[in-house]
């Protein structure tokens, strides 16, 4: 699968305000730069974080069908793998390098990690039947989803060693996917009528986040400015991704697919991740 980067300007994306659609969502204005990138010799790369030296992580798949987690720092790849793990997946990096993730074992039972230092540590939430670490600040703050022994899934946040759960009110089920460094975070719930939304979690207090006019939509990267990207699905049942700053939001739609997702979000640029044709995987940068 290809994967590809699409860089797009602030100024650019700012001057399409004058593009506003009546659904309150501004479409985005397009560059004309894309530089394509794969994990050499893979079969099918991602993209799923960054931080805001460039650094990107996500996972691809090589010939046999294996899945690794990979960093490209500097224009080089680097292959992760969890140690006895079958599956390593990277999902975050933070300004210190500091990746998390998750990886499956070689009994099937699948474990959040945290790769510090070039040291590999286990994440686990007490009782969890599954653990998925997502997101990280730069204070070493961990956020992520827990399955319960009932099946539920739950978000949850690590700090100083201690899990709190976290799950807005009337939530059935929560992802927690990334957190700022003041510990602002973001993700997804799906309510009693089973409609998705995005959260924020800001001192204590939710708020939802949804798109107008969507059907759904997630809350997947922020920024310590407060800006956050996510995706949503329109009335036609067309995924796009968004960027929601100063209170506005903007459609992201790379040019021929049809299915776009943002997935985080440094200072200067966005990622976003999207499907153009049933083969193609693309990260776009904004």
């Amino acid at each position: 699968m290809k994967t590809c980067v699409r860089r797009l300007f602030e100024s650019a994306m700012l001057s399409s305000a004058l593009l506003s659609l009546a659904s309150g969502v501004t479409p985005v204005a397009h560059a004309d730069t894309f530089i394509s990138f794969d994990f050499p010799d893979a079969v099918f790369t991602s993209g799923l974080g960054l931080n805001s030296r460039g650094d990107i992580v996500g996972r691809y798949m090589d010939r046999a069908g294996v899945s690794h987690g990979y960093l490209l720092g500097d224009g080089d790849f680097s292959s992760i793998d969890v140690p006895g793990a079958t599956w390593t997946h990277c999902n975050q990096i933070n300004s210190r390098g500091d990746v998390v993730g998750r990886t499956t074992d070689a009994a099937g039972v699948t474990h959040g990690y945290l790769l510090s230092d070039g040291e590999f540590t286990s994440i686990d939430f007490p009782g969890a039947l599954f653990t998925t670490a997502i997101g990280l600040n730069s204070r070493g703050d961990i956020v992520g989803q827990y399955t319960d022994c009932a099946g539920v899934n739950h978000g949850f946040l690590l700090s100083e060693g201690d899990f709190a759960s976290i799950d807005p009110p009337g939530a059935t089920e929560t992802h927690a996917n990334q957190i700022t460094p003041r510990g602002d975070i973001v993700g997804l719930y799906i309510d009693s009528q089973g409609v998705t939304h995005g959260f924020l979690l800001t001192d204590g207090d939710f708020s939802s986040v949804d798109v107008p006019d969507s059907i759904e939509t997630t809350a997947d990267g922020t920024n310590a400015r407060g800006d956050i990207v996510g995706r949503y699905t329109d009335l036609n049942h067309v995924t796009h991704g968004y960027l929601l700053s100063d209170g506005d939001f903007t459609s992201i739609d790379v040019p021929v697919a049809i299915d776009t997702r943002a997935y985080a979000i440094n200072p200067v640029v966005t990622l976003s991740e999207f499907t153009g044709m049933p083969t193609m995987s693309v990260m776009a940068f904004c």
